[in-house]
């Protein structure tokens, strides 16, 4: 299956340790706990940094910032119980979002009864919990079997759809010596898909007329082949998690549109529509999508083929590799595209505007300090997705972290931690509403440990101001939404970071450019317009 290093007595905490070593993790999150420690143990003298969030939902969330910024596996690392259960939540999104993630946890002793006992953190079956919100979760039962499941799930990370997973070891297992060597996931060369559909795909674009691309989650590693179907006269839309794929400034980028009526009007009146790396979840557009015509799918995932829209064609492979050699084949003198379908744009950007026209101070304060290969990190607000998703156009390389799938609150903040040690280098910023940033507030001690220079704007509307909207759609008096405003600015500086109150969003960019230049969060309030 794999490489192996020379066998040696080591416990399970440390063959852990040795196996992430051994896959290039360079950082974990996670929580030290009573039943965790071996692995603590291992870790220094490792080369693998850790990180302490202030909560295991922190710890998950950040893993998942750090794998979508990064390109690389979020590790995180809990303790039996309550800690495994608190990053639950954060798996779960991982999964639903295709984001690679690896949950390490401690569990009941081998031979632990099946009746209570008692024992600290018991649970009546805690990887059963953990089986309905990851891809694979798995209790091992000796250093081999440990061996193995780590070495799957990388190769899984890397050859596959990525998703979350979870493997479980029984805590006496953790601090048991035994002869064992961790297994190297092998590296797998990305699977070609077959030639006559790579024709048939190149031959069907090249007659297109109203040709459109809706590029996903799955397609960052093709952005300079979605680069260049957009020099070609191809318009390129993209999902939520596929934001950033193509520079948007581009005449022919129509960016995360989706949601918009007019951007499912796109969809449905192309008449060759490829989609490449997306399962065109409800979660990205909102609504019913409809394709009128001859759809292509590229996914490295053979069960996405059919998803939500049946492909006329499918080519299961590497998006990459795929656009590459179809791009090869595309006829250079292929008929331009249909003028009048192009205008259409225009009724797009109009119902763009409109939808974030609360939120335009921030769009613009963000489009004017960010640049190519920046992270915005948005949570599941009004403030994102009407006011940004759509909205702000981000330069090609840039990413937009955003809960998509699962729909959590309390994202940004920490996702934004993961994306910025992904990518020192580079302007990472956090984008909440008031109600959302109390789940995860606590997380800003973390960034202020790290140092990390790293502005969270918070749009102010009072609480839950989308579900009071949909309250008040349905006829209902608004109950339960409506929340005291905390100074959120001076709960920053509280928790050693700092804070900032602004009259409206023309101070932001402003505000934006100062908090880069400081060590740790600076959190900013906008009032909502």
């Amino acid at each position: 299956m794999a490489a192996t290093t020379a066998t040696r007595q080591m416990t399970a905490g440390a063959l852990v340790v040795r196996a992430l070593e051994r896959h290039r993790v360079e950082i974990v999150f996670g929580i030290p706990g009573t039943h965790n420690l071996p692995i603590y143990a291992a870790l220094p003298g490792s080369g693998i940094r850790h990180v302490t969030p202030r909560h295991e939902q922190g710890a998950g969330y950040a893993a998942d910032g750090y794998a979508r910024a990064s390109g690389r596996p979020g590790v995180v690392v809990a303790t039996t119980g309550p800690g495994v259960l608190n990053a639950a939540t954060a798996a779960a999104q991982a999964w639903s979002d295709s984001v690679p993630l690896l949950l390490l946890a401690p569990g009941m002793p081998l031979h632990h009864p099946a009746a209570s006992t008692g024992y600290l953190h018991e649970m009546l079956d805690q990887r059963l919990a953990l089986s309905g919100v990851v891809e694979r979760a798995v209790r091992v039962e000796s250093h081999a079997d440990l061996s193995r499941e780590l070495a799957d799930a990388f190769a899984s990370f890397a050859g596959r759809r990525p998703r979350a997973r979870y493997i479980e070891v029984p805590l006496d297992l953790l601090a048991v010596e035994d002869p064992c060597a961790p297994l190297v996931a092998p590296t797998l060369a990305p699977r070609a898909p077959a030639a006559e559909a790579v024709t048939a795909a190149a031959d069907t674009l090249s007659g297109a007329r109203r040709p459109l691309v809706v590029a996903g989650g799955g397609s960052h590693r093709a952005a300079g082949e979605l680069a260049e179907l957009l020099d070609r006269g191809v318009p390129v839309m993209t999902t939520t998690n596929g934001k950033g794929v193509v520079d948007e400034h581009h005449p022919l980028a129509l960016g995360a549109r989706l949601p918009t009526a007019a951007g499912r009007r796109l969809v449905q009146e192309a008449d060759v529509l490829l989609v490449v790396g997306s399962d065109l979840g409800q979660s990205d557009h909102w609504s019913t999508l409809e394709a009128d015509g001859f759809v292509i799918r590229v996914d490295i995932d053979a069960a996405q083929a059919h998803g939500n829209i049946p492909a006329g064609l499918a080519l299961v492979s590497d998006a990459a590799v795929t656009l590459r050699l179809v791009l090869e084949q595309l006829d250079p003198g292929a008929p331009a595209p249909d003028p009048a379908w192009i205008e259409r744009r225009a009724a797009a950007d109009a119902e763009t505007t409109e939808l974030g026209r609360p939120w335009a101070g921030v769009a613009t304060a963000l489009e004017a300090v960010l640049g190519p290969g920046d992270v915005v990190t948005a949570d599941n607000a009004m403030v994102a997705y009407n006011g940004l998703l759509a909205p702000l156009r981000l330069d090609a390389g840039s990413r937009f972290l955003f809960p998509a799938g699962f729909g959590t609150l309390g994202y940004a903040l920490p996702a934004a931690i993961g994306a910025k040690l992904a990518r020192p280098d580079h302007r990472v910023v956090a984008v909440h509403g008031d109600g959302g940033i109390m789940f995860t507030l606590p997380e800003l001690a973390t960034a202020a440990e790290l140092g990390l220079p790293l502005p969270v704007v918070v749009s102010l509307n009072g609480g839950y101001g989308e579900i009071r909207r949909e309250m008040m759609a349905q006829g209902m008096a608004p109950l339960a939404v409506d929340l005291g405003a905390p100074d959120l600015p001076a709960a920053a500086r509280a928790l050693g970071g700092h804070g900032e109150a602004l009259g409206g969003p023309d101070e932001l960019a402003a505000a934006l450019e100062a908090a880069f230049q400081r060590p740790g969060p600076t959190v900013i309030t906008v009032p909502e317009a």
